[in-house]
């Protein structure tokens, strides 16, 4: 079976990586790097791809974000919620850009995402004649804290299912974002439902530190990191 691998060594060494189907929750204050550690989680490694489906930053400061920490764009498709809204722009779709209105447009968000899976799947995003099949994509939310204040939680909660479901029929992998100030507890635990794992990020005195609680024992206590061009690097 597949394995995704992750760059966390809990995960790689002692279970060989994720298995398709898991789900990853990011809990992280602002300002706390976890935009960073979730992007570098969907991070495609070689012969895999990635959607990111951005609510917050606009599809060309996504981009420019990527190349500078190395990512390889070729094989990286968004979703761009917010640059229509924010600017009144009519930015148009490319092959590896996708728009919708608002990150209200729950709708809009699904048809961009069957569309991105679905050129990567029949080999039409990229001209890659080594393209694994079932081909391995990781899908990425930035953030699902936009979503929330636009729609109630049981509404985001039925788009994650269908999400969820999707990936886990496809042999994919998603990462989530959310930011762990804002709302409260129940909500959380209510998105956490769908989850296969929790990746908890804080910022304090000593630095900045995360640690894991997932299925089949991959769990972490806190741990120091830094993101390093790209990469994940922890102190000890």
């Amino acid at each position: 079976m597949y394995k995704y691998q992750t760059g966390i060594d809990i995960i790689d060494q002692r279970a060989g990586g994720l298995n398709p189907g898991t789900n990853i929750l990011i809990l992280a204050p602002a300002f706390c790097n976890g935009e960073q550690v979730a992007t570098y989680l969907a991070k495609p490694r070689s012969g895999e791809y990635m959607i990111v489906l951005t609510t917050e930053s606009q599809a060309t400061d996504m981009l420019d974000f990527f190349k500078g920490n190395k990512f390889d764009t070729n094989y990286i498709g968004i979703i761009d919620a917010i640059t229509r809204s924010s600017s009144g722009s009519s930015a148009q779709d490319s092959q590896k850009v996708k728009y919708v209105g608002s990150p209200n447009d729950l709708t809009g968000m699904d048809i961009r995402f069957s569309q991105l899976t679905e050129e990567i799947m029949k080999g039409e995003f990229t001209q890659d004649p080594n393209q694994l099949f079932p081909t391995p994509i990781r899908y990425c939310i930035l953030s699902l804290t936009s979503m929330l204040m636009f729609r109630k939680v049981d509404v985001i909660y039925q788009f994650l299912h269908i999400i969820t479901s999707k990936l886990k029929k496809m042999g994919s992998i998603g990462v989530f974002l959310i930011n762990s100030e804002t709302f409260d507890p129940k909500t959380v635990a209510i998105v956490k439902q769908l989850m296969n794992m929790v990746v908890e990020i804080r910022n304090d005195d000593t630095g900045t530190s995360m640690r894991i609680q997932g299925s089949m024992g991959l769990t972490m206590n806190w741990r120091q990191f830094q993101i390093d061009e790209g990469s994940l690097v922890f102190s000890s």
